[in-house]
């Protein structure tokens, strides 16, 4: 599978992660969402996708990162959203930088397609 897409597919399950640990009622607290814990399930498949096809091991560090943070988040260790900021932009660069190497890219940069 192409790098593109395996990075919009880590993409697409992180973003679902994220509102549905974001968005449990305040008494939902960690109980077992079965939903909740096939979307962290999916996200590992997706990290483990990009291990595979990652050119380099920046991109891996920081898939592994992001994953791990949002699975914290999913498990209702991290109570704030602000804290998975850090993890994915490390990820967001990783992955320009995997994608287009070589080029430099200018905060809200978005690059032109190959």
């Amino acid at each position: 599978m192409e790098l593109k897409n395996v990075i919009l597919k880590f993409l697409s399950i992180a973003s679902q992660v994220e509102k549905a640990a974001f968005t449990r009622p305040p008494n939902g607290g960690t109980a077992a969402d079965p939903v909740l814990d096939q979307l962290v399930d999916d996200l590992w498949l997706a990290q483990a996708e990009i291990d595979l096809a990652a050119r380099s091991e920046p991109l891996r560090g920081a898939t592994y990162r992001y994953a791990a943070r949002l699975a914290e988040a999913a498990r209702g260790e991290i109570a704030d959203v602000s804290a998975l900021r850090g993890p994915q932009v490390q990820f967001m660069d990783a992955s320009y930088d995997d994608l287009w190497p070589g080029q430099r890219r200018a905060a809200g940069d978005s690059p032109e397609p190959p």
